[in-house]
């Protein structure tokens, strides 16, 4: 992947923070700390039921669930927060492969199709672009 950015890479440093384990969808939501106005204990409470993807990783990547609640609490374009959630979705799988973890970690083929940090990075590409 040759896409990054400085918010992209901080978010995949939050989640490999020492001492306390951070999952995907906090890493996001910590990486919009300042503009959410949340405490880092108010953002790992809101993405702790995302990691590894929901439900165990039988859902959606936590990066992208933690992507959408920054989107809704953060766009101020006038369009439907679904509808950009939606563009966003399909840019990470085009990107990534897929949007369910255990696909994305290649639960049933053994094979990995993008890394957590990469699902990280992804999701949070996908905000900068559509949040300006």
């Amino acid at each position: 992947m040759n896409e990054t950015s400085k918010r992209a890479e901080k978010a995949v440093e939050l989640k490999h923070s020492t001492g306390v384990h951070t999952n995907c969808a906090q890493a996001v939501l910590l990486a919009y700390q300042d503009e959410l106005g949340k405490s880092t204990e108010e953002l790992r409470a809101l993405g702790s039921a995302f990691g590894g993807g929901m439900g165990g990783m039988d859902a959606t990547c936590g990066a992208l669930t933690g992507a959408a609640v920054v989107l809704g609490l953060l766009d101020k374009s006038g369009r439907e927060p679904k509808m950009v959630m939606n563009e966003i979705l399909q840019e990470f799988r085009e990107k990534a492969g897929a949007t369910l973890c255990k696909d994305l970690k290649g639960v049933k083929t053994g094979k990995m199709l993008c890394s957590c940090d990469d699902c990280v990075r992804l999701a949070v590409l996908g905000l900068e672009k559509h949040l300006g």
